[in-house]
């Protein structure tokens, strides 16, 4: 599971998830040439990122690239004690995951069964 080496803060405040506005950053297909774009606002936590991770490498065998856009930054844990898991928060407009190498028809299945595995509304995107 991914989560950071060092963070400056160990706990955060919660702060508000509504009012998020779209991405600004990482909302087009950079790396490769097929991505999964969420549509909704949310936390990603860390299991979620490595389920995707999981079903993409599974679908693409050794045919393909993937690349992870988003990475789990936030701690969160209530109370005093130690932070439970990690989160990315996730605007509208964000690509989350992107892959390359393997043909249009196999890369929509592939990103159809990792969108499953997230908590938020996703869609297929391709390179322009």
């Amino acid at each position: 599971m991914l989560l950071p080496k060092k963070v400056k803060h160990r706990k955060w405040q919660k702060g508000r998830k509504r009012g998020l506005g779209t991405a600004q950053r990482a909302s087009a297909v950079s790396y490769g040439d097929f991505g999964l774009k969420s549509e909704t606002h949310g936390w990603i936590t860390s299991r979620q990122i490595e389920a995707v991770r999981r079903v993409l490498t599974r679908y693409v065998r050794r045919g393909g690239k993937i690349w992870i856009r988003i990475f789990p930054d936030r701690p969160v844990g209530g109370g005093k004690g130690s932070p439970d898991h990690y989160v990315a928060v996730v605007k509208p407009g964000t690509v989350l995951f992107e892959m390359g190498g393997i043909t249009k028809e196999s890369a929509v299945e592939a990103m159809r069964l990792g969108g499953h595995k997230l908590g938020i509304r996703t869609k297929f995107v391709v390179k322009q």
